[in-house]
C-alpha cells in the first residue's frame, strides 16, 4: 500500500504535496487520469505518437552531447 507518514506538527499541505509527487513520480496520476474515460485505439495511438516524440527529441539531445564513436580526435 502506498502512502506518506504525517510528521508531528507537519500541515496537512505539505503532506498532501509529498503525496502527490510520490504518486506522480510513480506514474500513479497519469495512469488514473488516462482511465477515467474510455479512449479509443484511434486516440491511444496519438497518445502514443506524442509521447515517442517528446521521448525522442529528449533522446537527440542528450546523443548530440556525446563525441561520436566514429571519429577520432
Amino acid at each position: 500500500m502506498r502512502g506518506i507518514e504525517i510528521q508531528k506538527n507537519e500541515p496537512v499541505d505539505r503532506a498532501l504535496k509529498r503525496l502527490k509527487s510520490l504518486l506522480d513520480g510513480e506514474g500513479i496520476l497519469e495512469e488514473m487520469r488516462r482511465r477515467r474515460s474510455f479512449e479509443t485505439v484511434t486516440q491511444r495511438k496519438q497518445r502514443k505518437e506524442r509521447t515517442a516524440v517528446k521521448r525522442h527529441a529528449i533522446r537527440w539531445r542528450f546523443q548530440r552531447d556525446k563525441p561520436s564513436e566514429d571519429t577520432e580526435a
